[in-house]
């Protein structure tokens, strides 16, 4: 059995291949979930938040509905993403401010990965 990190369309696979039984030809196994991909991470802002906004799901940043310094409700959307051809809301998790946004438009994100930060 060997290990193996592939890269498709800048998405990062670890793939596990074992020798097939019989033919001779190696079988790939079930390819794992992306993971994140290679470009370089977004940075929090110097007044980046202890309230972390996580995904709920793994998937791509559609739109960003809050700004820095704006003031949001428990519940409020903050960013909205798709994943398996839903939209989904990434919503605030208390009453707070928006101390950074970590995703941009089009970023794909795993599933609880961070896409804003608030106080």
């Amino acid at each position: 059995m060997k290990n193996y990190t592939i890269t498709v369309n800048g998405n990062v696979y670890e793939v596990t291949v074992e020798e097939g039984a019989g033919s001779g030809a190696p079988a790939a196994a079930p390819v794992a979930a992306p993971k994140a991909p290679a470009a370089p991470t977004k940075k929090a802002s110097a007044g980046a938040g202890s309230v972390k906004v996580t995904a709920g799901a793994a998937g791509k940043v559609l739109k960003i509905e809050a700004n820095v310094g704006q003031s949001v409700k428990k519940g409020d959307s903050v960013v909205v993403m798709e994943s398996m051809k839903m939209e989904i809301p990434m919503v605030a998790p208390q009453d707070g401010t928006i101390a950074s946004i970590d995703v941009a438009v089009g970023d794909q994100v795993e599933a609880g990965g961070v896409v804003a930060t608030m106080n």
